[in-house]
């Protein structure tokens, strides 16, 4: 069995990360942070057009013709750029709602009390009545918080829940990359006592960590969307969050004082991981899931 990435696989991740890194690179990132969360209409429609809310839609349909898989790779390059937006709501509604597919529609979806991109979406799916603004550590993920509701069929909230995971899961996934890299950059320019900061064993051992971290979650995330198992799903997102806020807060460490200013990246990268470990339930849905497995398997 080959577990290797494949051409074409590997050919749209360079495609994707290359169209990210051209639109929304560390300038857009930082002009992103000081305009304020407001939603970049042009590159929307960019992302439409390269395919990437449509990829898992049929191509009778106007689609790729691709699958999770394909999706989770794309993913996983918008979270190394901290690409905002309602991505993985308005990605779910290709196909359902007219123009997510293009991006010329933007969806935002209620995900149990909290909404991201209210304020911004063109179409909201499940009920928003009553949302009020919830202040978000994220400065380019604006919150509302919704009363709950019950009225959602339990099969399509299972359903929608499990692909949010797993996509979000891709984004964590890209973002411990990124931090890894940025720590692995400062600890080989950055001197101190006459040397690399990276001769030192304490931040040899967090680098080697962070990547530790990274290549587990990226295995069990990139075998997730090959299965598309629940209990997959669960997994990868624990291994994913884990990796993004840990390896965020482990290149803090390694930029040292630096690494809290405002003007250093690491923290927006840490206040996303943060965020996005609250989405589809967050670590509690997971662990609940994998432990009541476990419990049924020790019943038989």
């Amino acid at each position: 069995m080959d577990f290797q990435l494949s051409d074409d696989q590997l050919a749209l991740k360079a495609g994707v990360r290359e169209l990210l890194t051209a639109r929304f690179g560390r300038e857009g990132l930082r002009a992103a942070v000081d305009d304020g969360p407001a939603l970049d209409r042009a590159l929307w429609r960019e992302l439409g057009e390269a395919g990437f809310f449509a990829l898992r839609l049929p191509e009778a349909a106007g689609g790729v013709g691709l699958g999770l898989p394909e999706a989770v790779l794309a993913f996983e390059e918008a979270g190394r750029v901290l690409l905002p937006g309602p991505l993985v709501a308005t990605h779910l509604a290709a196909g359902t709602v007219d123009g997510a597919a293009t991006g010329e529609t933007v969806v935002a979806a209620v995900d149990g009390q909290l909404v991201e991109w209210l304020t911004e979406a063109d179409v909201v799916r499940g009920d928003a009545a009553g949302a009020e603004p919830l202040r978000s550590v994220d400065p380019l993920t604006p919150l509302h918080r919704v009363p709950a509701s019950e009225g959602a069929d339990p099969a399509d909230v299972l359903q929608t829940s499990l692909l949010t995971s797993l996509l979000t899961a891709a984004e964590q996934l890209g973002t411990a990359a990124r931090v890894g890299e940025l720590a692995v950059q400062h600890a080989r320019t950055r001197e101190q006592f006459g040397q690399p900061i990276g001769a030192f064993q304490a931040v040899k051992h967090l680098c080697a960590r962070m990547l530790v971290r990274v290549e587990v979650a990226r295995a069990a995330v990139y075998a997730a969307a090959v299965t598309a198992d629940p209990l997959d799903v669960a997994a990868a997102r624990l291994l994913a969050d884990e990796a993004a806020v840990r390896g965020a807060r482990d290149c803090l460490q390694v930029h040292g004082g630096m690494g809290f200013t405002w003007e250093a990246d690491i923290h927006l990268y840490l206040k996303r991981a943060w965020v996005r470990t609250q989405r589809a339930g967050g670590g509690t849905q997971s662990e609940d899931a994998l432990a009541g497995d476990l419990l049924a398997g020790t019943v038989r």
